[in-house]
């Protein structure tokens, strides 16, 4: 992965690239066949153009110097063959583009889906080492690259290449030596095309991967500005944000430079090309070898001949920044994923749980070399309110981790009711626990929805008005607007930290689950709310087991079993006063929090 300023590996196999692109519009393989089709026969049509162009053209001079002057029946029958055959190949060209636009739209919902899909399959760690900017750049930016550009060059790629063979199978009808001139330019063209394409394959991959961090780096900086203002970071912020737009800047205009070069080579041997062709062509005519309106034909036909190579050589910059975007899909949807489930596991039914729980001399670490939690033993009985305190980085929220099943343990293993969790279906393991965290999270919708997200929204609405009034929100709730079904998200100005919170208390009330996790739920409000949320986590822990992890040890002096963390193990376990009279650890850590007001 590129690290925070777009540090860029070497260019994938473009190959293999495109091979994976190709197996992935293959269901809708007969629509491009038909397409290709349809390209064919209106490109057919329109290089008959010239041709007739030029035979009305030597039939008017043929017809003058004969004495006979204009034909005039026959110009207007080869007018109107000319126009039927534009205004056929017209509509042959809407129907393509007609059907290569919905490809291409089609394409991009299935990509998209696949990514938040392939999210939904991901582990935790995943997300504790990418960055959401660059999740969400490759989803839209990277997607919309390789899909939105689809229909434009798949139609420039075939239109093109039909041409080609068309005109030049006229091109060589009409004269093989003026025919031979054109192509000298053709291979000469390719090569030079060729070595300019792979040079601007790499700026176009550094591109893409700047352009995530910068997507990261807009995004960490708009969600954290009240820290931002707050630490007067402003100009540093600014600072970081302008090297990172500069290294998009340079790699934008190195990869579009490169890009586009091989449309002047091109341009430029075309066009010697054309010269030449004109002085032969003219000494032809002169010489009876070819008719006037042949010649006239042929310049056209290599105007035309032109046109199509030099859109080839234009689409070597979009096919490289398709590939490019397409390796940074790819990569995503290959990251790996959450393991495979395999073997008879336990079946578990959240309503014939009683929540009784053991951790069986469990180590764990993230990076397989600092130790987070080691040999950590404890048996919690059903109904049980357990505290999980100490410093930071004891392990305490690693302990929820592992029992949520977010990371499975080096060694050891947790028991439910006597059966390990790792014989278990996570998410069955998962839906026995509701989980109130410090992040409020709330979802763009109605209260109402948002309070029916973990149950369900088939649940009956008096459950959740129920679980409402149990939290005693229900003056708040009465207050808003439209009750239950006011619209709610994360930036509600009208919703404050601690009634969010109780939201969320009363969303795992409607779960109803058999145990609960309070992870520092109560961090990041004032002692009244604090108060509240206590009264109401009460409520909705009575007779289940629940695990709260707290810094304000006020918050914990009635939990059954305080168990104290220090550099993942457990140093002193028991209940509020036992731990206070061994003033050991704990002591300390209460101490340190309430000396002020003692």
């Amino acid at each position: 992965m590129p690290g925070p300023r777009g540090l860029v590996q070497k260019p994938k196999n473009m190959k293999k690239t495109a091979l994976r692109f190709i197996s992935e519009i293959k269901p809708w393989r007969k629509q491009l066949i038909l397409t290709i089709v349809l390209s064919a026969v209106g490109v057919l049509l329109t290089v008959f153009g010239p041709m007739i162009l030029g035979m009305m053209t030597t039939s008017a001079t043929t017809s003058i110097a004969e004495g006979k002057g204009i034909l005039w029946d026959e110009i207007i029958r080869l007018i109107v063959i000319l126009l039927l055959l534009y205004v056929v190949s017209g509509i042959i060209a809407y129907m393509q583009g007609f059907i290569l636009t919905r490809i291409s739209a089609k394409l991009t919902k299935k990509m998209r889906t696949q990514i938040l899909e392939k999210i939904s399959r991901l582990p935790v760690s995943y997300f504790d080492n990418v960055k959401i900017g660059d999740v969400m750049s490759r989803m839209t930016n990277d997607v919309e690259a390789v899909a939105g550009q689809l229909s434009n060059t798949i139609n420039e790629i075939v239109t093109s290449v039909v041409m080609i063979i068309g005109i030049l199978g006229m091109m060589l009808f009409i004269s093989i030596p003026l025919s031979l001139v054109a192509l000298i330019t053709i291979p000469v063209s390719m090569i030079l095309a060729k070595r300019v394409a792979e040079k601007a394959q790499k700026h176009f991959r550094k591109q893409r991967e700047v352009l995530g961090a910068l997507n990261s780096k807009i995004e960490e900086d708009f969600t954290g500005q009240l820290i931002i203002k707050a630490n007067t970071h402003e100009e540093a912020s600014i600072d970081e944000f302008n090297k990172t737009n500069e290294l998009l800047c340079e790699s934008s205009w190195k990869a579009q430079f490169f890009g586009s070069l091989p449309f002047p080579i091109t341009h430029v041997l075309t066009n010697v090309a054309y010269v030449f062709i004109c002085v032969l062509g003219g000494w032809f005519a002169i010489l009876g070898k070819i008719t006037i309106g042949n010649v006239q034909a042929f310049i056209q036909y290599v105007n035309q001949f032109n046109r199509p190579i030099t859109q080839i050589a234009q689409l070597s910059a979009t096919i490289q920044q398709i590939a490019a975007a397409a390796e940074r899909v790819y990569d995503f949807l290959d990251a790996d994923e959450e393991s495979v489930e395999t073997g008879n596991l336990t079946p578990i039914l959240a309503q014939e749980v009683i929540g009784e729980v053991e951790f069986h001399d469990v180590s764990f670490s993230y990076d397989k070399e600092k130790t987070v939690i080691s040999n950590f033993s404890a048996k919690i009985e059903p109904g049980m309110q357990v505290a999980i305190v100490g410093p930071t980085g004891a392990g305490k929220t690693t302990i929820v981790n592992l029992l949520m099943r977010f990371y499975e343990p080096d060694s050891g293993y947790i028991t439910i009711d006597g059966k390990p969790i790792r014989d278990m279906k996570r998410n069955d393991v998962r839906k026995l626990f509701g989980m109130v965290l410090q992040d409020t999270w709330l979802f763009s919708d109605t209260i109402m929805n948002n309070l029916k997200y973990g149950a369900g929204k088939n649940i009956p609405d008096n459950e959740v008005r129920k679980a409402v009034k149990l939290v005693g929100i229900e003056h708040f709730i009465d207050s808003l607007p439209k009750g239950l079904n006011t619209v709610i998200d994360e930036d509600s100005d009208n919703i404050s930290a601690g009634e969010k919170q109780l939201l969320t208390i009363a969303r795992a009330m409607t779960q109803n689950p058999p145990m609960m996790i309070l992870d520092e739920a109560t961090s990041n409000v004032d002692t009244r709310t604090e108060q509240m949320i206590q009264d109401a986590f009460s409520r909705l822990t009575k007779g289940r087991t629940s695990f709260v992890i707290a810094h304000r040890l006020s918050t914990i002096r009635n939990a059954d079993l305080i168990l104290v963390m220090k550099n993942g193990n457990i140093v002193e376990q028991g209940k509020h006063d036992d731990l206070l009279r061994l003033n050991g650890f704990y002591a300390e850590l209460y101490n340190s929090q309430f000396s002020d007001d003692e």
